[in-house]
């Protein structure tokens, strides 16, 4: 059963392709044909060469990473050779984009955004925060190995802001859970109780985080201040959406 269409690839541009697959078996007198496979293209499962990273620009880094939220959402992922990606890129790598974001088991950024080995950094904390150690990773993404974009990347129903506003405290995450201060206070007034069964004040402390390490990235280093100021870097926020998978941008 042929399938013929276009798909975009990791460039942007439109491939035409055409894949036969066939899954015969005997249904009384006859034989029934099963649905076909995605298959990809060379070129969409290439790894990134530091020659095309260096050529890339951050408006164009970020359409991919949306281009790729999309084929998560329409199921048109990539389906490439994983070891000949690792192969590929054993000897160095060059990603394109650079991902703060959480340690949450649903929030994983390669397949949010349909990339594959070599394309992304991804720095993650509970409740993507920008503490000195992943900051000087989103310096060293940038700065030494030339990725054009960083994304603070939220998500809904997160269990470290929940906890936040729970002021639960346990352990090392006392600590770690006075990083959402400041989104706690900007996110304002809500209706309805101040603790982790309001979802609106989950959200909107969700998105007040978020929107504040956007901010303060180029504030508290002057390496990326100076690639977003040299038009090298961008600095975007998005927040995932658990129940859906759609990626929205802030």
């Amino acid at each position: 059963m042929p399938l013929d269409g276009a798909i975009t690839n990791k460039s942007g541009d439109k491939s035409m392709f055409t894949r036969r697959f066939f899954c015969g078996c005997l249904a009384g007198l006859g034989a029934l044909a099963a649905a076909p496979a995605m298959a990809q293209t060379a070129a969409e499962c290439a790894t990134v060469t530091r020659d095309r990273q260096q050529r890339m620009k951050p408006d164009e880094v970020l359409s991919l990473l949306r281009a790729g939220n999309e084929r998560l959402l329409t199921g048109k992922t990539f389906n490439c050779d994983r070891i000949a990606q690792v192969k590929s890129t054993a000897q160095g790598q060059a990603p394109i984009a650079a991902i703060l974001g959480c340690i949450d088991s649903r929030v994983v950024p390669e397949i949010i955004f349909d990339q594959d080995i070599g394309d992304i950094f991804c720095a993650r904390v509970a409740g993507n925060f920008a503490n000195v150690d992943n900051l000087g990773s989103l310096e060293f993404a940038t700065k030494a190995a030339g990725a054009h974009a960083i994304v603070v990347l939220g998500h809904n129903h997160c269990g470290a802001i929940k906890a936040a506003v729970d002021k639960v405290k346990a352990g090392n995450m006392t600590a770690m859970l006075k990083n959402f201060e400041p989104a706690m206070k900007a996110a304002g007034k809500v209706s309805g109780p101040y603790n982790s069964k309001n979802d609106e004040l989950v959200q909107k402390v969700a998105e007040a985080n978020v929107r504040l390490q956007v901010q303060n990235l180029p504030k508290r280093s002057k390496i990326i201040k100076d690639l977003v100021a040299a038009g090298e870097v961008k600095i975007a926020g998005a927040m995932h959406d658990v129940t859906t998978g759609k990626v929205t941008w802030l």
